[in-house]
């Protein structure tokens, strides 16, 4: 399953899950609210060193189930006709930087978009929406876990985001969509080894570097 060399658009949902929005003193949104990284920001969690910025402020971890989308969104179409595979991934942001720019009313680009921002796990077979609820899904830092969660709790289910950024700004092959992310997000440090685990398997690992 190639999906690294397709990417194009990479959508993100915030405030997906309740708790995650109450945890940061966010209200809970009545539809899916979207935002968007560059394809830069993307970096393979296979092991190996991963590089981010430790000089501006808090950088917080927020793992997230991503779906690789493979043929155009129409409507009309059954949602998961469109998405090609899934993975697990982090939608890694400057939390200070984030609270400076809602501050000041303006978008979020510099907080969520910087290099290496969007690191994503091993690509897997899409399971289906139905068992995908089945399963959880899990952020280990330094060997405990940090976040843990199941699809069945999103405040917006998979078939509804797919309509809504298909309807809205479109989804076509290459895109991938993130899909929002549980409580417990916390600050990252320098040195910390963090694994994602899907229903209990490894699904993608990396040591933190901050330079």
């Amino acid at each position: 399953m190639d999906n690294w060399s397709k990417i194009r658009n990479i959508y993100c949902i915030g405030r997906n899950y309740r708790l995650h929005a109450l945890e940061l003193g966010n209200e809970v949104p009545d539809e899916p609210l979207v935002f968007m990284k560059p394809s830069h920001a993307v970096a393979k969690m296979d092991g190996g060193k991963l590089l981010l910025p430790g000089h501006l402020g808090e950088l917080h971890h927020e793992l997230e189930i991503v779906l690789a989308v493979g043929r155009d969104y129409e409507p009309g179409m059954a949602p998961d006709a469109c998405i090609s595979g899934m993975a697990l991934g982090l939608d890694l942001t400057l939390r200070d930087v984030q609270a400076k720019l809602k501050a000041k009313g303006q978008p979020w680009l510099a907080a969520k978009g910087f290099r290496h921002s969007a690191p994503l796990g091993r690509w897997m077979a899409y399971p289906g929406t139905a068992a995908l609820g089945e399963k959880t899904f899990a952020l280990l830092r330094n060997g405990a876990v940090a976040q843990e969660g199941s699809a069945r709790d999103m405040l917006f289910p998979i078939a509804e985001l797919i309509r809504y950024v298909g309807t809205h700004y479109g989804l076509g092959e290459g895109d991938l969509l993130y899909t929002g992310t549980p409580a417990g997000v916390s600050a990252l440090h320098d040195g910390d080894k963090l694994d994602l685990l899907w229903d209990g398997q490894a699904a993608g690992s990396c040591t933190v570097r901050l330079v």
